[in-house]
């Protein structure tokens, strides 16, 4: 959620995660990131099996690098209500994600203990999330 002419790599240096400080985060010939597969289990999926985190870890999408550095010119939280669910996370940091959220003026759910796979390891509390976004929407 960042601002007008914020982009997420700074951000992402004025509040590190750990996957950024541990060298998770691999750049192809290209331009493309991804994450270490060997580290994936450990900073993006840790509450999930290491069955589940090694198929995540095999079929992830690569992203384009400068993706993160593009810079918001409008952004809707500065207009619309937005929602946050914040969790134990080591892919962004939480205090980050907290940062943002109390910008924002967001409707903060916080899932303790888990990670940026929360969809897949907490779905019911998610859904609950998504659900009271679009409840509040109509």
């Amino acid at each position: 959620m960042p601002d007008a002419g914020e982009n997420e790599a700074d951000d992402g240096k004025r509040f590190p995660s750990d996957l950024s400080k541990f060298g998770a985060i691999k750049k192809t010939a290209d331009g493309f990131t991804y994450l270490d597969p060997a580290q994936f289990h450990e900073y993006f999926a840790a509450d999930l099996s290491a069955e589940q985190a090694a198929f995540m870890a095999r079929s992830q999408v690569s992203n384009l690098a400068d993706n993160f550095k593009a810079v918001i010119t409008t952004p809707a939280w500065r207009s619309k209500p937005s929602w946050m669910l914040a969790e134990s996370d080591r892919t962004i940091n939480p205090d980050l994600e907290r940062c943002y959220a109390t910008r924002a003026n967001s409707h903060k759910v916080e899932v303790f203990g888990a990670s940026h796979a929360v969809n897949v390891s907490r779905p019911k509390e998610v859904a609950a999330l998504i659900e009271e976004a679009a409840w509040h929407a109509r």
